[in-house]
Order: structure tokens, then C-alpha cells, then sequence
């Protein structure tokens, strides 16, 4: 099989996939989707949008995010250069996991994914300048229904790897609510399927 399909150890809906690369002298070739393998593994899909970040200097966090009620998105994440440290919080009401979080290294070099599905906030840290991310989503963008929890909530509690004064935010990051604040919205983050 083309794929490895592994669900994280503490959030279990959180789905670590890895695809087989194919080498020779030339380089490699992989396949990164393919809809009724991942439908089988529990990532149903459809994928509507594909979306690709830059971001020029290590230390950049983007999130928390999410997508509250109807417009909530399941999102498959993959970085296509550099490293990332790519984080799931579980915001689903009345999981007995809600508010805990996880995190990964993502590579270019070893072109692992992740699928966060909808009812978790996402966000990420790049690892080296110069890092893309590139990730599809379920659901369209609704800059109306766009959503967010601070990255350095402590009821959280991320290990980001880099100290507050060198962590690179947009100034709508930098604003975002702590998740007791916002607790009813975050909860509408599940939508439905």
C-alpha cells in the first residue's frame, strides 16, 4: 500500500499519514491523496480547497485556528519545504480531551501529513526559514465563521520551540481569545458532516 495510516496517541481522531516514495537516481515520486484510500483509512473527504503558505523566517506561529458551526473544516496538512512543528487542539464540547493538544514534526524531507478533522483548532511553527506548508480542506473558506484561540493559552499548555520573544505572529494572532473565553464558539467548531 501506497500509504501508512496511523492515529495519534492522544487524540485519536488526529490521523498521522505517511506515503511510500518510489527512488532512484533521478530522485523520487510519491502519491499525497488518493480519495477512496483515504476514505477507507477514515478521512472521508470530499477536499474542496487546497491552500499553500510561505513563511520567510523560523519561529513563525500560525494559529490557533478553526471554523466555527457549519463551515467547521477538516483539513489534511503536509510541508512541502523546510520543518514544521504542526499542533491539534481538541475543542469538541464535552470530549473528555477538550482543551488538550498535540504536536508533530512535519519535513519536506520525510513528506509526512497529518488530517485534523473538524472539532480541532490547528496551527503551526516553522522550524527553518524559508518553510511551505500546503493543506487541503473540507470545507470553503468563511471569513465570517473564521475563528481562533491563542497560541500561548496556558489551559493549553503548547511546548512551542522557541521563546515568546522570538515567536513571529500577525497581528490578528496576537489578539486571538484563550479557549475559556471562547469556549461555546470553539465547541461550534465541530460542524456537521
Amino acid at each position: 500500500m501506497p500509504f501508512e495510516f496511523k492515529p495519534d496517541a492522544l487524540l485519536r481522531e488526529v490521523i498521522h499519514v505517511r506515503a511510500q516514495r518510489f527512488g532512484d537516481a533521478r530522485g523520487w515520486f510519491a502519491e499525497t491523496f488518493r480519495a477512496d484510500v483515504f476514505a477507507a483509512a477514515g478521512i472521508p473527504g470530499p477536499f474542496v480547497q487546497d491552500n499553500h503558505s510561505r513563511s520567510a523566517d523560523r519561529g513563525t506561529i500560525r494559529g490557533l485556528h478553526f471554523q466555527a458551526g457549519p463551515h467547521a473544516q477538516g483539513k489534511l496538512v503536509r510541508c512541502v519545504k523546510g520543518r514544521i512543528l504542526d499542533v491539534a487542539v481538541d475543542i469538541r464540547k464535552g470530549s473528555p480531551l477538550f482543551g488538550k493538544a498535540m504536536g508533530v514534526e512535519l519535513t519536506a524531507e520525510g513528506g509526512e501529513q497529518l488530517f485534523i478533522p473538524r472539532g480541532f483548532a490547528h496551527g503551526f511553527c516553522t522550524l527553518e526559514d524559508d518553510t511551505e506548508v500546503v493543506y487541503k480542506t473540507d470545507a470553503y473558506y468563511a471569513p465570517e465563521h473564521d475563528c481562533g484561540i491563542a497560541h500561548d493559552d496556558p489551559a493549553i499548555g503548547i511546548d512551542w520551540p522557541f521563546a515568546p520573544s522570538a515567536r513571529i505572529l500577525s497581528g490578528k494572532d496576537q489578539k486571538l481569545p484563550r479557549l475559556a473565553e471562547i469556549a461555546e464558539l470553539a465547541a461550534a467548531g465541530e460542524g456537521e458532516r
